[in-house]
């Protein structure tokens, strides 16, 4: 969804004479945590950046345990592992695909550091009570938000209930900055050793230094910047969202309204009372009858003009890396493998209408008959 505001806004830039550490970061940061009403916002250069940031900025390291929802992308993941610390896996709920909350505490150990929570397909998890939980065990909470801008809790932006959130702009989400990502949090002293360390841990900002060139590095860190093309299209992207989440809203309902009279599929729970989602796209669980023939299903779809994906392909501890390392065993996480083998995500981005919302059911109930029957 670009369009001549952006494309204007990334000329701007190349016509002048800053790429990198310019005024539209900051910009960009202050927008996005006007939208959401964080008291703080660091750019960084895509949600897993951000994730990995903020767990090397706690010291987390080898010995160290953080609990990660099965149902999620690697990224969440592989965010822990790359400092070194070992992810935990957590079962997901069969009717959100949220984690599973009444297993969470059971994960705690000695060695845990912090929880990970995914707001999955947009809807959130009740972060409050991940909270309590994590305040008795003395826990940092993550909120990995890639899915969830707009998404409420209590009327209140996902990221802003736990310790942090880490947002993701890559093209797919609900805003794009082409890669990018975003970390809020209430804490201003996290807030600045995270925008230290995303930028090797240099003392002073270029518009700090008396004489160009001449800095001290203070702490280790990372480039993980972004740049003003990123931002550039990020401040022109964070204007639109509420028409595109609204559209997203006016679809999903649409479609959520049809799918439910369609034999053969049922769907995640989306928004109900202090749960409001994002509306990231819509998961329909084929039943057992249609389970084994997923593949078969997606591509008469696909064949009639209607886009698909799966939202995720398998539970992260299922994922040969994983498996291989911690020696995760099929069935241990049986609602995360069912959403995952069973289910089929449609479309209902701000570029589509209530008309396309029609179409897709017509398509998919018409093709599940035939698999049905």
């Amino acid at each position: 969804m670009i369009g001549p505001e952006e494309r204007a806004a990334i000329l701007e830039v190349l016509e002048g004479p800053i790429l990198v550490h310019g005024p539209r970061a900051v910009k960009f940061e202050a927008d996005f945590a006007a939208y959401t009403g964080a008291p703080h916002a660091v750019s960084v250069s895509s949600c897993t950046a951000g994730m990995h940031l903020v767990w090397f900025t706690l010291g987390l390291g080898p010995g160290d345990e953080v609990i990660v929802p099965a149902q999620t992308h690697t990224a969440t993941a592989h965010a822990v592992e790359l400092t070194g610390a070992k992810p935990v896996f957590v079962d997901a709920e069969a009717s959100t695909g949220n984690i599973d909350l009444a297993a969470l505490e059971a994960a705690i150990t000695p060695r845990t550091r912090a929880i990970a929570v995914v707001h999955f397909l947009g809807l959130p998890v009740d972060v409050r009570r991940v909270v309590e939980v994590a305040r008795k065990h003395k826990l940092f909470v993550l909120e990995d938000c890639a899915l969830s801008i707009g998404a409420k809790l209590d009327d209140v932006h996902t990221g802003l209930i736990g310790d942090c959130g880490v947002f993701s702009f890559y093209p797919v989400k609900h805003m794009t900055t082409a890669e990018g990502g975003m970390v809020i949090t209430r804490d201003g002293d996290l807030a600045a050793r995270l925008k230290l360390r995303k930028a090797f841990g240099v003392d002073r900002t270029h518009g700090e230094r008396k004489i160009p060139g001449t800095y001290d590095v203070v702490a280790l860190g990372f480039n993980y910047r972004m740049s003003e093309l990123h931002c550039a299209l990020g401040i022109e992207q964070v204007k639109k969202l509420p028409s595109f989440i609204d559209q997203r809203e006016r679809n999903y309902r649409v479609l959520s309204t049809r799918v439910r009279s369609i034999e053969g599929v049922t769907q995640l729970d989306s928004t109900a009372g202090r749960f409001l989602s994002s509306y990231y796209c819509l998961s329909v669980i084929l039943d057992d009858r249609l389970a084994g023939r997923r593949a078969e299903i997606v591509a008469r779809i696909n064949a009639e003009g209607v886009g698909t994906s799966v939202y995720y392909p398998q539970p992260v501890p299922r994922m040969t890396y994983y498996r291989n390392k911690y020696g995760w065993k099929d069935g241990s996480f049986p609602n995360a493998a069912r959403i995952s083998d069973c289910s089929i995500a449609l479309s209902v981005g701000p570029h589509l209408n209530e008309d396309d919302m029609n179409y897709t059911a017509d398509v998919l109930q018409r093709v599940l008959e035939e698999f049905v029957g």
